[in-house]
Formats: structure tokens, sequence, C-alpha cells
């Protein structure tokens, strides 16, 4: 049996690009947190034929903004909660009318580091064919290095689509929507990104068995000097 170490494309992110946590920033996680587990099903229940009235997207809004705001050990003021759920409401409306609405995700990928390391990678929506995209509920066109790290890693797992980087802006009225294609990754660029990616699983990641998991496998070779 060939033991592996195994870690997700967000936790390669976080270990690389760590943000302290200030005043406010449990509040803004939560309501990203909800934003994305509350398209994520509105979505799936779209590509089963099912559409939420905006009554019940508007009760499924609120239900998983109290969910995470109390996982977080934070609230909001009345009129703060009421402001944040009618942003919801214009994301989800944005959402509706974008490229994204009704694809599927796709099946989680596993980047495979010479015999040693594995990166769980699932960007959000793909078409099946041709693109994937990752999509963010702020602005971050141009893409920030976390941001590019993570496209990145995704491209890697998988080779030959576009990458689209989607944006629907929660913080401005009405909702700002934008699209990039990122390029596909230089050697010099892959080469990085699966260095961090094979530091970062080999300290911190979770030990698995290599004929127990579950692909597709995107394998590559170990980075020069990682070895």
């Amino acid at each position: 049996m060939t033991s592996i170490r195994t870690l997700p494309v967000h936790e390669v992110v976080r270990r690389t690009y760590p943000r302290p946590v200030r005043e406010g920033d449990e509040q803004a996680m939560a309501i990203g947190r909800a934003i994305d587990s509350l398209l994520s099903q509105i979505g799936h229940e779209a590509r089963l034929g099912r559409r939420h009235s905006q009554a019940s997207a508007r009760a499924l809004a609120e239900s998983r903004l109290d969910e995470e705001l109390d996982g977080a050990g934070v609230d909001l003021a009345p009129d703060d909660r009421e402001r944040t759920l009618r942003a919801i409401d214009r994301v989800v409306q944005a959402f509706r009318r974008s490229d994204v609405f009704g694809l599927d995700r796709p099946r989680t990928r596993v980047i495979l580091i010479g015999p040693t390391v594995g990166v769980y990678a699932q960007p959000d929506y793909w078409d099946g064919q041709h693109r994937f995209f990752e999509m963010k509920s702020y602005s971050a066109i141009p893409p920030p290095p976390d941001v590019a790290l993570q496209v990145r890693l995704f491209q890697l797992a998988f080779p030959g689509l576009d990458a689209v980087l989607f944006c629907l802006n929660r913080h401005t009225d009405p909702v700002e929507t934008g699209q990039l294609v990122v390029p596909p990754p230089t050697p010099v660029e892959a080469e990085e990104a699966l260095r961090l990616a094979f530091r970062w699983a080999t300290e911190h990641g979770a030990p698995k068995v290599l004929e127990y998991m579950q692909g597709p496998f995107v394998p590559y070779p170990l980075p020069p000097g990682t070895a």
C-alpha cells in the first residue's frame, strides 16, 4: 500500500497567504460562507428542476446566515442583519442571471505530486468540456495573490480547460458581476504552485492510502528542490 499526505487546495492557499483576523472579519467571513452555501444549494436544486420563489430563497438565506453567524460566535444588529439579507437577495438575483447558474460542480480531482503528496481540487462549477469557473462573492479582478494561487492549482488539476474567475460583488448595489479568463500558468508558475502544495501537504497533510482514494488523479513529478 502507498501512503501519501493529502491537503485541499484551500488549505494550501490559507497557509501560503495567512490573514490575521481583525475586528469585524468574523462577521464578513460568516456572511461570505452563508452566501457560498446558499448559492450552491440554489444552483443544485435548479439542476434538479426545482426553483426557489423569492420568499423561499429569502427564508433559506436567513437560515444559512444565522447558522454561519452562530457557528462563528458573532451576531449582527437588527439593522445590519436586514441590510445584509437585502444584499444577499441581490446576489441571488444576479446569480440566477449569470452564466454559471445551473452548471454542475465538477468531481474532485487529486493532484498527485511525485509518490508522496495528493492535493484535492474542486472548483465551483464547470461546463463539463471546456471551462471551469471559480466564483467569489466580492471583487477579485484582477486576482489577488491568494486567488491567483487557488485558480492556478485548479488549472493544474483540470489541464486543457479554460479557467474563468467569476465575481458577484455583494458590496455593490446593484451587484457588479465580472468574469476573467485566467491564462494558463507558465512553467515557472506551475512549478512554484506545486512546490507550495508539496511543502504544506508534507508538513500538515492528512495521511491517506492511495489505493483507497477516489480519482480522477492528475500526476506531476516532484518539483526541483523538493525531493
